[in-house]
């Protein structure tokens, strides 16, 4: 069983697969902080048999290489090599929240392999066009982001000093964000499943560093090095309306940008509703024969 590659430049990324080893194959990227056991829990794998799921685990988080200055767009070269090592030669790809622009880029920038893409509740570009980009948005990620922008110095040592409080007690990665939760995000990480995954998600993401954390918000921040309105594959964009760490303004603006896609916005949940969307999803990426 592979459990990571090196990349063309060198760098180590740690993987993992589960599902069905001759199954359909779809690549996972995880969210902000994350890894790879943090995209689909347990029961959803279950129940898709016909499914191979291919996770990694982005720079800088657990195991996996730094790569700093990194863009969005780097993930399509990393998945590249994935799939290179794995003898793929096409595979849909799935992003939820942070790891959603991951998974845009990977069809922008890969439409030869790239069958299918499912972006949740994904962020839009930092320079969208027309887009006021916090409008909506929890009042803890404004401040983070802002100081990123402003300070990245004292923003890294704010991420060390929380991925230290994580590795003592991943729920408190959970508190910090506690302003944007709505009423189904708290009902659905409460549930012993999600839960359960969530926390060894984040404990394992921060295990080594806070670096992956940090060099995703800086590179969701800047320049994606790729255009949506580039993408030529099929997109299932899906949101909740009620999200406050990606709002739904962001969500419209990338479903006018992406030519091809197939939206779905559930008017009642937000940001954690993406992880019940996932069997609807996962039947539209990669269907049962």
């Amino acid at each position: 069983m592979l459990d990571g590659i090196q990349t063309r430049d060198g760098r180590w990324l740690t993987v993992e697969e589960y599902g069905d080893r001759d199954g359909t194959p779809v690549v996972l990227l995880h969210g902000t902080p994350g890894c790879r056991s943090g995209v689909v829990p347990a029961d959803v794998v279950k129940a898709h048999p016909w499914v191979r799921f291919i996770a990694y685990d982005r720079p800088g988080y657990a195991d996996s290489d730094r790569h700093p200055g990194r863009r969005v767009a780097d993930a399509a070269r990393d998945v590249a090599d994935l799939a290179d090592a794995l003898g793929l030669e096409r595979f849909s790809v799935l992003g939820r929240s942070g790891g959603a622009p991951h998974a845009l880029a990977c069809a922008a920038l890969m439409p030869a392999r790239v069958r299918r893409a499912a972006a949740l509740v994904s962020l839009a570009p930092p320079d969208a066009e027309g887009l006021s980009w916090f409008d909506g948005m929890a009042a803890s990620n404004v401040e983070d982001y802002t100081l990123a922008l402003t300070d990245t110095l004292a923003f890294a040592e704010r991420l060390a000093s929380r991925a230290a409080a994580v590795r003592r007690d991943p729920a408190q990665l959970l508190v910090t964000i506690r302003d944007g939760l709505t009423d189904a995000d708290r009902r659905i990480v409460s549930q012993p499943a999600v839960g359960d995954m969530l926390l060894r998600n984040y404990r394992e993401a921060l295990r080594t560093s806070a670096y992956g954390w940090l060099d995703d918000a800086l590179a969701l921040l800047s320049h994606w090095g790729f255009d949506p309105a580039d993408i030529t594959r099929p997109v299932l964009l899906w949101h909740g309306a009620q999200d406050r760490f990606s709002p739904v303004g962001h969500f419209e603006w990338l479903l006018h940008r992406v030519p091809r896609a197939r939206p779905v916005l559930d008017p009642d949940t937000g940001h954690f509703g993406a992880i019940e969307a996932l069997p609807a999803v996962l039947d539209w990426l990669c269907p049962a024969s």
